[in-house]
């Protein structure tokens, strides 16, 4: 079997929450205004320079679906909770072939249980347990893999529904870039932790996976890794899956963030289609009115 396939792991733009300090896991909140932005905005005119102090000009769904117009996905995955999927249609959008937009749970966020939407504290007292906590309506940082709220998933939760998400579905377009002696590049828009844990899932498959690259290291609202997975040697149609080849070739890409600013006033509010941007404004006027 020859064949390669390609994982692009986008984190979602920006949401409500993000700029909150709160427990945002399952919550499922949209886009903020500097998150989101139409594909249509790319074409709109230029904003006088007077007035570009108003707008977020580069804001980061924007950014990113035009860093990545010259990449072609075969199939986009995406979490069904707003933030990722709001994302997802963005980069769907600009595609310049038709793709099916997949969505499906196993790529949702850590579920923070009773915590959800709750203020987070990330000092705890180290002489009470973590119900006690939580008893007083205290969310503190949680402690290693096993930890979790009541009714929410620990690490090891989320570890497991990665790899959940790897044997369900992602494998199955590696089984096919291998079987038709092709490449497949799939994008998946995610998570931060559920990225994470999906990328280090991969050991499971590849022993020999190196990813010191992610070592103290978080996604940025829209930041990208890479894999490129394939099938070592020619193996029996049935054994594929335990010769699998992993390499981590990029991790929290996100050059397209370094020239967005942030709009003043309604930046970090929910972001609604119905909205007019200043744009229209100038737009819409005559020329001796500008």
């Amino acid at each position: 079997m020859s064949g390669t396939a390609t994982f692009t792991f986008i984190r979602h733009a920006e949401s409500t929450d993000n700029v909150k300090s709160v427990w945002a896991g399952w919550s499922d909140a949209p886009l903020s205004n500097h998150g989101m932005c139409g594909p249509s905005e790319l074409t709109k005119p230029a904003i006088p320079t007077r007035f570009r102090h108003e707008s977020a000009i580069f804001q980061q769904a924007r950014a990113l679906v035009t860093s990545l117009s010259m990449t072609t996905f075969n199939a986009i995955l995406a979490s069904p909770l707003k933030r990722a999927h709001m994302t997802a249609l963005e980069l769907e959008k600009c595609q310049t072939t038709s793709q099916p937009l997949l969505i499906s749970p196993l790529l949702k966020e850590r579920h923070f249980g009773v915590a959800e939407g709750k203020p987070s504290f990330w000092k705890r007292d180290l002489n009470r347990s973590l119900d006690d906590h939580v008893s007083d309506g205290i969310y503190p940082s949680l402690n290693g893999r096993n930890e979790r709220f009541p009714e929410g998933e620990s690490l090891d939760d989320v570890r497991n529904r990665a790899i959940q998400a790897w044997e369900n579905m992602l494998l199955n377009y590696v089984h096919e870039a291998c079987e038709n002696h092709t490449h497949l590049h799939i994008a998946v828009v995610s998570h931060g932790l559920f990225i994470r844990e999906a990328l280090q899932a991969l050991t499971r498959y590849d022993n020999a996976l190196d990813l010191t690259t992610i070592n103290g290291q978080w996604l940025r609202n829209t930041g990208w890794a890479r894999v490129v997975l394939q099938v070592k040697g020619n193996v029996d149609q049935q054994e594929w899956a335990k010769h699998l080849q992993v390499e981590l070739t990029h991790f929290n890409e996100c050059a397209h963030l370094n020239t967005m600013k942030r709009q003043r006033g309604i930046g970090s509010t929910a972001y609604d289609s119905r909205q007019k941007d200043i744009r229209n404004f100038f737009t819409n006027r005559k020329p001796n009115e500008q």
